[in-house]
């Protein structure tokens, strides 16, 4: 089903992989942090401080939840974030790795702090009481390759979503259940993500607890809004993302490749922006139609299309490993190993 301009984003959905690293110094810091204690708990820091952008900042800047752009598979989206303060620079690189399903791979690199953040994403989307629920398929693995050369190794899962208020034509999101980050060291946060009405009666709460290895007994605990601050136990301020966040940087457009997204949907984009939606709309038929043509131009000639920048693993090892220490569920999940290529 092809949804309508008015109520697309004009942003794709391979640029969100971004919003992983649109605080780039709480990644950054990640590698600062001394000991398996500390790391846990600036990834954690980091990851919640991931979330808004993530899930709210669409109602921010265009007064509801939009549906992004549907990636072509092939689609690509490069990034990145300059060097400022001893942070050093964190690069993106994004590739539509499926169309039917629609998946996304990513990689994120801080080279000079030796980090690395590899994933993939999907939805499998269903209606519950007047709601619609996504479950995220996919998860991402964060590498820190300490002083001494060995590496500790991050499994993050991803939380399930619940978009609300589709009757009263303003959606948002809100997220459930909860979501684990397990270290390689022992340690895990496990993230219980609430809306209005449970801890608090607030929209966006989460509490989330950290346990060191071998054991179930929290050593911190962390409260508060997963899209402004939190606290730990202590009421020391863990967390605070109401100040702005920096947006990626990219090449121009008109030195971007064909396949880039921004200069792939320029014209749609433009269209939706401008509330000219009879021209999104052409533009946006253009694309999925030249894109129904290549796939039955590769089925008729026995060439699938080749993946660029990642390569499809039907098991990852690491996330079989480290899952077997918090029961993770699904206990296997396949992978897309980046290649390396990407623009210097």
């Amino acid at each position: 089903m092809t949804a309508p301009p008015f109520i697309l984003s004009p942003v794709s959905l391979t640029e969100f992989p971004a919003y992983w690293a649109e605080r780039p110094e709480l990644f950054s810091q990640i590698a600062d942090a001394k000991g398996e204690e500390a790391r846990s708990l600036a990834v954690l820091k980091w990851f919640i401080s991931t979330l808004k952008g993530q899930y709210t900042s669409r109602n921010d800047s265009m007064g509801s939840e939009k549906k992004p752009l549907n990636p072509v598979l092939g689609e690509l989206f490069y990034g990145f974030w300059p060097n400022k303060n001893n942070r050093g620079e964190t690069r993106l690189v994004v590739e539509q790795v499926s169309h039917h399903p629609p998946i996304t791979a990513y990689m994120i690199t801080n080279q000079s702090k030796k980090l690395a953040l590899q994933g993939h994403s999907a939805q499998k989307t269903s209606f519950s009481s007047g709601s619609i629920i996504v479950k995220q398929i996919g998860h991402a693995t964060l590498t820190v390759e300490l002083p001494g050369g060995q590496k500790e190794i991050y499994i993050i899962t991803l939380p399930r979503l619940r978009i609300d208020g589709i009757w009263y034509g303003s959606p948002y999101i809100e997220l459930s259940e909860s979501s684990y980050i397990q270290s390689s060291s022992g340690w895990l946060s496990t993230i219980e993500y609430k809306g209005k009405g449970y801890f608090s009666g607030k929209t966006h709460s989460f509490k989330a607890v950290v346990t060191p290895p071998g054991s179930s007994t929290a050593r911190h605990t962390i409260e508060g809004q997963w899209h402004t601050a939190s606290k730990d136990a202590h009421g020391t301020l863990f967390h605070d993302v109401q100040g702005p966040k920096e947006e990626v940087s990219t090449e121009p457009i008109k030195e971007q490749g064909e396949w880039e997204s921004r200069r792939l949907w320029r014209l749609v984009s433009q269209g939706i922006r401008e509330s000219d939606f009879e021209t999104a709309s052409r533009e946006k038929s253009k694309i999925e139609n030249e894109q129904r043509q290549r796939r039955k131009d590769e089925l008729a000639a026995g060439t699938p299309w080749q993946l660029k920048h990642f390569t499809h693993v039907s098991s990852d090892p690491e996330y079989e490993k480290l899952g077997k220490l918090f029961k993770v569920q699904p206990p296997t999940e396949d992978v897309y190993v980046y290649n390396g290529n990407g623009p210097a």
